[in-house]
C-alpha cells in the first residue's frame, strides 16, 4: 500500500494475509454507501489478536464488501489495566464520555445506578457500535468489554477486591489525584464518577467505609461527571498508564 488509508476497521474474524473476509451489512454500507470506496481501493483493518493489516476490496457491495487481507502493517498493543464505572448522563454527555473514556484507554466500562442517577437503563447495543467507532478513530486495537448496568450496592458487594477504587469525591476530603493513582500505580485500578447530582451521602458513607475504595479528589472546581472522567483518566495515564511509554 503506497499511502497509509485513512479508513480504519475492526475486524473480529482471524487475519491473516490472502484471507478474503466477507464483511457484515453495516460496514459493506459504511466503506461503498458512507465512503463510496469501489473495488480496487485500499483500507485498513484490525483486531486485538492479530493486528493491523493493510487490505484490498475485492468485492465493492452495499450487503457485503469482500476484503483480500495484504500485508501486517503493525502488531497489537494492549490497553492499560484500568476500568471507568459511571452514571449514565443524558444522551449527547454520555455519548461524549464514551468516546473519550475509549482515547484514553479504558479497557473495560461498567455503567451504575445511583440514588440521584437520571436513569437506570442504557442502551447495550448503542454503546457497543461507539465504542467500535471510538477505537477505529483513535488507532487502538482492542475494543472495550461492556458490563451491564447494576445499581452501586450491588455493584460494591461483587468488586474483585484486589482491584482498587477510586471514587471522584467532590467534597475534596480524598487524596489528590497524582498522589492517590501514584500510591496504587501497580495495582489493577477503577475510577468511579458520579452522576451530576453526586452520591448520596450514604452512598459516599459506604463508599469511605470499604477498604478497597481510595476517595480523589479532582481540585477546587466542581466538575461535571463527563470532565470528572476526563480529566481523572487524563491524570491516570499519565502517573500509572501508558502515557509513560
Amino acid at each position: 500500500m503506497s499511502e497509509k488509508s485513512k479508513i480504519r476497521i475492526y475486524v473480529p474474524q482471524n487475519l491473516a494475509p490472502d484471507l478474503e473476509i466477507a464483511l457484515p451489512p453495516e460496514q459493506s454500507h459504511y466503506l461503498c454507501n458512507v465512503m463510496r470506496l469501489e473495488n480496487g481501493k485500499n483500507i485498513r483493518c484490525f483486531n486485538d489478536k492479530d493486528g493491523e493489516f493493510s487490505a484490498l476490496i475485492v468485492g465493492a457491495n452495499k450487503k457485503q464488501t469482500i476484503l483480500r487481507i495484504l500485508s501486517l502493517e503493525r502488531l497489537p498493543q494492549k490497553s492499560p489495566d484500568i476500568w471507568l464505572v459511571f452514571a449514565p448522563l443524558k444522551k449527547d454527555r454520555t455519548d461524549f464520555l464514551i468516546e473519550k473514556a475509549v482515547e484514553l484507554g479504558v479497557n473495560k466500562i461498567i455503567p451504575v445506578f445511583t440514588r440521584f442517577g437520571i436513569t437506570d437503563k442504557i442502551r447495550s447495543d448503542r454503546v457497543k457500535a461507539q465504542l467500535v467507532e471510538a477505537v477505529e478513530q483513535c488507532e487502538r486495537f482492542d475494543v472495550p468489554a461492556l458490563d451491564e448496568i447494576s445499581d452501586l450496592s450491588s455493584l460494591l458487594k461483587n468488586w474483585p477486591q484486589s482491584r482498587k477504587l477510586f471514587f471522584m469525591d467532590e467534597t475534596r476530603t480524598g487524596q489528590p489525584a497524582v498522589d492517590a493513582f501514584n500510591a496504587y500505580k501497580n495495582q489493577p485500578a477503577a475510577l468511579l464518577i458520579g452522576p451530576e447530582g453526586g452520591f448520596a451521602p450514604e452512598e459516599a458513607a459506604l463508599l469511605r467505609r470499604l477498604p478497597f475504595v481510595c476517595p480523589v479528589s479532582l481540585g477546587p472546581r466542581i466538575l461535571r461527571a463527563e470532565t470528572a472522567a476526563t480529566a481523572a483518566l487524563a491524570v491516570w495515564q499519565a502517573v500509572a498508564g501508558d502515557w509513560k511509554e
